[in-house]
């Protein structure tokens, strides 16, 4: 499994989602539940994880999608 993706916004792990899936690319989402620690307040960042052979795919796809995989 290789970090495809990291960020606090959860609207953008959602469209990545969308996005990766529909090209059968599976997507392994990390940190879910983390707002119950931190309080809500999303300081702490949501990862997407995908399988090693599918993440060059998978950065085109956000790539060709203008979703930046920049921290």
């Amino acid at each position: 499994m290789k970090e495809l993706l990291r960020t606090n916004d959860p609207t953008i792990i959602a469209f990545a989602t969308a996005l990766l899936e529909g090209e059968d690319i599976k997507v392994f989402p990390l940190d879910v539940n983390m707002s119950a620690l931190e309080g809500s307040i999303g300081v702490l960042p949501r990862r997407l994880m995908v399988a090693d052979r599918d993440l060059f795919r998978a950065r085109a796809v956000l790539h060709d999608n203008d979703i930046s995989l920049d921290g």
